[in-house]
């Protein structure tokens, strides 16, 4: 087994954190790769440094050392070559890197006598202005957002063409079921089962008392169309990065990929023990 570590390099225990992940993977028998550009921040030895490219075609696996934003990044090249991904939290709240710290020694040494599961998750693709050769992909969320405070904006929203919701408001949030618990959630959107192949479509601070979320099955192609004459500048971002400015009147058309995305599990119920956990507090 040979696993690709990716550190977020930000984080205070990055460093400590790396060093134990090498060392528990290698007495249980795996081999750990890091990229190049770790190598003075690691200092770690017997280990092979490679460029992100060789280590995404080396690998068997990847481990995020982080948060779910250190998952997030990675997890755009673990679906160009196919690779799982585990993400070691760093963070406070840990809905997809669920490897906390402390059980590492466990689940490391079962992830390197390949004794896991895969979590097949979807995605989204995100197309404005039907600019196919810039296709936006996203594990989370897909949200279109306004850059300035002084003015509501006004959108429209289709499924398969037809017209489902006028909204006024901050901005909208298109998620999958994995990002139903993340920005979906905040804004008043339900919780959905990764199992489930979905599409959530919740509102950012509606100027209307009566505007719920809506939740659309996976064939569904999701519009949403921005009304012209805005006196805001608008975004888009997938999973909280690429952020694009919008045209007025611009449109996106967002739907899920053919592909999907497996998080490595070792417990099929991770996402309902994480809300138990991280949500609840319990």
């Amino acid at each position: 087994m040979i696993v690709y570590l990716v550190p977020n390099t930000t984080k205070p225990l990055a460093l400590s954190v790396t060093k134990q992940a090498i060392k528990l993977l290698q007495q249980a028998g795996a081999n750990a790769i890091l990229d190049c550009s770790v190598q003075d921040f690691c200092k770690a030895s017997g280990i092979q440094y490679l460029s992100a490219e060789d280590a995404f075609c080396e690998c068997d696996a990847v481990i995020t050392i982080g948060g779910d934003g250190t998952l997030l990044h990675t997890a755009k090249q673990c679906l160009k070559f196919n690779k799982p991904i585990l993400g070691i939290n760093l963070g406070r709240t840990g809905f997809l890197a669920t490897c906390e710290i402390d059980e590492m020694e466990y689940k490391l040494s079962k992830l390197a006598h390949k004794e896991f599961q895969y979590d097949n998750r979807s995605l989204l693709t995100a197309i404005v202005n039907e600019n196919f050769t810039a296709a936006k992909t996203a594990l989370n969320d897909v949200v279109i957002y306004k850059g300035s405070r002084l003015q509501t904006i006004d959108f429209n929203i289709y499924c398969d063409e037809i017209l489902v919701n006028r909204c006024s408001g901050d901005g909208v949030i298109i998620a999958t079921p994995t990002g139903s618990t993340a920005y979906s959630l905040s804004a008043g959107g339900p919780i959905l089962d990764t199992h489930i192949q979905g599409i959530v479509v919740s509102m950012i601070c509606a100027h209307s008392l009566n505007q719920p979320a809506m939740v659309f099955a996976a064939d569904r192609k999701i519009r949403i169309e921005v009304n012209s004459n805005q006196r805001n500048d608008i975004f888009i971002s997938t999973d909280g990065e690429e952020e694009q400015r919008l045209s007025d009147g611009a449109s996106v058309q967002i739907e899920l990929l053919k592909q999907s995305i497996n998080l490595i599990t070792f417990n099929p119920a991770d996402q309902f023990d994480a809300i138990d956990k991280k949500l609840r507090g319990r």
